[in-house]
């Protein structure tokens, strides 16, 4: 895969993750609904710092490992491949009916405006599926020859700017998505869409050659 071809298979399996309905937008939708735009904005970038986070994490782990093992990379390969055909899977089989816009105030209120930066940041890095999904999605979009650290933090950056996008057009127009977002026919469609595509990538990813 080419530089170019990985960019372009990310930017559209990203986008497709970016709006799926999930934690990371419950948080934001519902803080944009009670608190305003500003405490949402807030939140949107603790999220993407979150984002980042894992993906220089997971690049800096996998980079070393990957090079070091031609065995590792295997294992992860399977491991990774095996998990996106599942997760898309239950997607395209088990959509959800109903998108749950209250996610549990584990944290409490933030005292002041700029908490929400960190209640953002938190509620991504707390949630394993995001960790386990960069450790399983990332590598493959990493074109032979490529610096991997360096990459994978790159495609981490162009995750969270199509985050912002995605948090810039929900917090405008948060009744409007709140509603759409509660409609049992738009996230059914939402998920089977996204299982499509991380079953097509699962089974890419398995049948690719190192």
């Amino acid at each position: 895969m080419t530089v170019p071809e990985a960019l372009i298979a990310f930017s559209f399996a990203a986008f497709l993750l970016t709006i799926t309905p999930g934690l990371d937008t419950a948080l934001v939708l519902r803080t944009a609904a009670a608190e305003g735009p500003t405490p949402a904005w807030l939140a949107a970038l603790g999220v993407c710092l979150g984002t980042l986070a894992w993906g220089a994490a997971v690049g800096l782990g996998l980079g070393a490992l990957l090079a070091a093992s031609t065995l590792a990379y295997e294992i992860l390969k399977w491991a990774g491949a095996a998990y996106l055909v599942w997760l898309g899977l239950n997607l395209i089989l088990r959509p959800r009916q109903q998108f749950d816009l209250q996610p549990a105030e584990a944290l409490g209120a933030p005292a002041h405006g700029s908490a929400w930066l960190w209640r953002g940041a938190l509620n991504n890095l707390l949630n394993p599926k995001a960790g386990v999904f960069y450790v399983s999605f990332l590598p493959q979009f990493t074109p032979q020859g490529v610096p991997v650290a360096p990459w994978m933090v790159f495609l981490a950056f162009l995750h969270c700017l199509m985050g912002l996008i995605w948090f810039a057009g929900i917090i405008a127009a948060t009744r409007p998505a709140a509603a759409a977002l509660r409609r049992a026919t738009v996230v059914r469609w939402l998920d089977r869409l996204t299982g499509g595509a991380f079953l097509a990538f699962g089974l890419r990813l398995a049948l690719e050659r190192r």
